[in-house]
């Protein structure tokens, strides 16, 4: 049984108990004692139906309240641009392998020269390459040539990080 239903039992029982002795000792007339036991069972039902609406109540706000909480946006952590993590991957397996550099990080690090002679200084790249030879410097230069010859042992290392840092480092103060 559930609480709810024995407290409902005992509650009646003890109206029960109330109307008996009142038969018993007939301080009132029958009539009077039955009217007051109608009264305490509707006062009983009463109170149990109030009870079991604010439980309902009770139950309704939790879910809405769940419910408003499951509609709220959650908040993630940010991520970082997946073109971020490629860019990093590029760098590392550049730095690791001398044939992925000259395939890959190569020319991405040309385009990235490229891209900064033609904005600040009006250099094309592959038609004028004396002039952004002068401006890059030999070092990053001999990077970014376009004759540049396969690397004879493609399992060597390719460009160190370092390397690479002074490069782009050359590039952004041009």
């Amino acid at each position: 049984m559930t609480r709810r239903f024995r407290r409902l039992a005992a509650l009646s029982v003890a109206a029960t108990v109330v109307l008996g002795l009142l038969l018993a000792l007939r301080p009132l007339s029958a009539s009077r004692a039955f009217a007051i036991w109608i009264l305490l069972l509707a006062a009983i039902a009463l109170a149990e139906l109030v009870r079991a609406a604010r439980d309902v109540d009770a139950a309704n706000v939790r879910a809405a309240r769940r419910f408003e909480e499951a509609l709220r946006p959650r908040r993630s952590e940010p991520r970082r641009p997946a073109e971020l993590d490629q860019a990093e991957r590029e760098l590392v397996l550049g730095a690791a392998s001398a044939a992925y550099a000259h395939r890959r990080l190569l020319p991405h690090l040309r385009a990235v020269a490229a891209a900064r002679l033609a904005v600040r200084h009006g250099v094309d790249l592959e038609r004028r390459p004396e002039t952004a030879a002068a401006l890059l410097g030999d070092e990053a230069w001999e990077l970014l040539r376009p004759d540049r010859p396969e690397p004879e042992d493609p399992n060597a290392p390719g460009v160190p990080l370092p390397r690479i840092e002074a490069f782009l480092a050359r590039v952004e103060s041009l």
